[in-house]
């Protein structure tokens, strides 16, 4: 990956639905030199995909939560259904694994206080967990998608 490799995913981080031709003007090639860059990178998986950031706010609103999870289970089998039943739960926008006194992190999206008790409740209706601590979001300071890229 070279300094225009860099430059065409930073602009597309920032703006998708930028045209070939826009793309191409800002790293000063042609159109198809440009698109071949872009098909390559799609191509080797470095662009996953291109989608539509919507503001939650504007189409109905909600609250934010970062669900801490605890277990006492750490097999293959139990990481499996557990991944199955997030897998169902829309609302998990983020799932992580970590390292240190939390097990699990997810982010999760819902409407209201209501709807994340209901989320709780089909989370541990589905597994054993020890311990599952909310933190909702009082105010968003800083969210992006767009991934510092390395020089």
């Amino acid at each position: 990956m070279d300094n225009i490799d860099r430059k065409i995913l930073s602009l597309l981080q920032h703006d998708a639905s930028l045209s070939i031709n826009e793309i191409a003007g800002q790293v000063n090639l042609s159109s198809t030199p440009c698109w071949k860059r872009i098909r390559r990178l799609e191509d080797e998986g470095v662009i996953k995909k291109k989608v539509a950031l919507l503001d939650y706010d504007k189409i109905g609103g909600g609250i934010m939560v970062f669900v801490s999870i605890k277990t006492n289970e750490h097999t293959q089998e139990w990481f499996n259904q557990f991944v199955a039943t997030i897998d169902e739960m829309p609302e998990v926008l983020g799932f992580y694994r970590l390292a240190g006194d939390v097990d699990y992190m997810m982010k999760v999206m819902v409407p209201d206080i209501t709807s994340y008790n209901d989320f709780y409740i089909r989370l541990i209706d589905r597994l054993p967990l020890s311990n599952v601590t909310a933190g909702f979001v009082m105010e968003q300071i800083k969210d992006t998608t767009e991934l510092p890229l390395p020089h």
